[in-house]
């Protein structure tokens, strides 16, 4: 007989889910309400305003997608692309990958610029092909590299963009509430993220967040969008300014529960704090590993604060360190993906487990198992060195 699901708990600092505050918790256990009932209207339009101030924008198409982030992606992407156009598409990680299949698979033409795995886009290369390519509609590319913890120059790459006639997609799935971003400063036309991330939100919703050069494209399309649910012609009817809230779909009521009081908590603590909070952990964080001999992907200028990929050391079997981890100390870290799978860590610290508790947890943890399974690190110093630069 199948009996009621309770997991353990755990301490999570991997590439996401984030640990979810007990704040956050509780909002998800208040009494559900219809979706198209008046106090939960009036909670939509508070969650908009809340995004607004997160993304740093006062675009009104400012919304969670009622689905994860890829969804949010796909969102973006299918209202904006449509058959034969060309698309610049920067890779320098998996996400960049995504985009391709995303450009390919409504019909239009990537144009891939590679980078090496943990560095961040080049500029350079960026220019290059939108000289070979004029006919270009669309730049895309990742803000934070959540598969290798880098992070590249929106802001350059959006002024970029806009010399040459293009509007922008930027992926801000692990940035949005952990690293500086300001979509309107910036000039980032459309931008997807994740609830589940630095917002320390339960997965399975995405803000976006679209200008009105983007709604123009929208709203002039050559053809109908290639899926009903993501059309945001249909979903402005339910979300957008001044709707008279016409049914489109069955929102997740009590997930935007959670979201709203993620943001509340965000605005509490303010923007800017937030990020100065990752920053400086990461700090700690990077002070214990570089203690303990470990080192890090990406270099210091291109590093994301709240998501940390450091090699493994030599000899040792990094799936077991991390089956430890979480057997033995209910700590969750993650794998590398793609060129970096068995090269490296994945070490978040994003949102609520961006704290100075779980630093230390995790540096502990990590040196007594490598210490027990012979790892050539540095004993005993990664500690007093973390606990150094939380006091800083």
């Amino acid at each position: 007989m199948i009996v009621s699901f309770n997991p353990s708990v755990r301490t999570l600092m991997g590439p996401g889910p984030s640990d979810v505050p007990p704040r956050i918790l509780s909002a998800l256990a208040r009494p559900t309400i219809g979706h198209l009932d008046p106090e939960f209207v009036n909670m939509m339009d508070e969650v908009k305003g809340l995004l607004q101030y997160a993304f740093q924008t006062k675009n009104e198409l400012t919304i969670p997608v009622s689905a994860p982030g890829s969804a949010g992606m796909e969102c973006c992407f299918v209202n904006l692309v449509e058959a034969g156009d060309k698309v610049i598409v920067c890779q320098n990680g998996v996400f960049g990958g995504r985009m391709k299949e995303n450009v390919e698979r409504l019909g239009a033409t990537a144009i891939m610029v590679e980078d090496e795995w943990g560095t961040a886009v080049d500029l350079a290369k960026v220019e290059q092909a939108l000289k070979d390519n004029p006919d270009t509609k669309i730049v895309a590319f990742v803000h934070a590299e959540t598969s290798t913890g880098a992070s590249s120059d929106a802001k350059a790459l959006c002024a970029l963009a806009h010399q040459h006639d293009c509007i922008t997609i930027v992926d801000a799935v692990t940035s949005l509430g952990g690293s500086e971003l300001k979509v309107d400063e910036w000039g980032i036309d459309a931008i997807y993220s994740g609830t589940q991330k630095c917002l320390s939100c339960v997965p399975g919703l995405s803000p976006v967040s679209f200008n009105e050069k983007a709604i123009e494209i929208i709203k002039n399309r050559k053809s109908k969008v290639n899926s009903w649910f993501l059309d945001l012609n249909l979903v402005m009817g339910y979300w957008g300014a001044n709707a008279k809230r016409a049914y489109h779909h069955t929102a997740p009521v009590n997930a935007l529960y959670a979201l709203h009081e993620s943001l509340v908590i965000l605005q509490q603590e303010g923007l800017e704090n937030s990020w100065a909070r990752h920053t400086h952990h990461h700090l700690a964080l990077r002070a214990g590993l570089e203690a303990m001999g470990l080192e890090f992907v990406v270099a210091e200028n291109d590093r994301l604060p709240q998501l940390n990929a450091v090699t493994i050391p030599e000899g040792v079997d990094e799936a077991q360190v991390r089956s430890r981890l979480l057997n033995e100390y209910n700590l969750e870290i993650g794998a590398g993906l793609g060129s970096l799978a068995g090269k490296v860590w994945r070490i978040g610290l994003m949102g609520h487990s961006s704290r100075g508790e779980n630093i230390l947890l995790c540096l502990s943890a990590l040196e007594a198992i490598l210490s027990d399974m012979g790892a050539k690190i540095n004993i005993g110093v990664a500690i007093p060195a973390a606990q150094k630069a939380l006091n800083q």
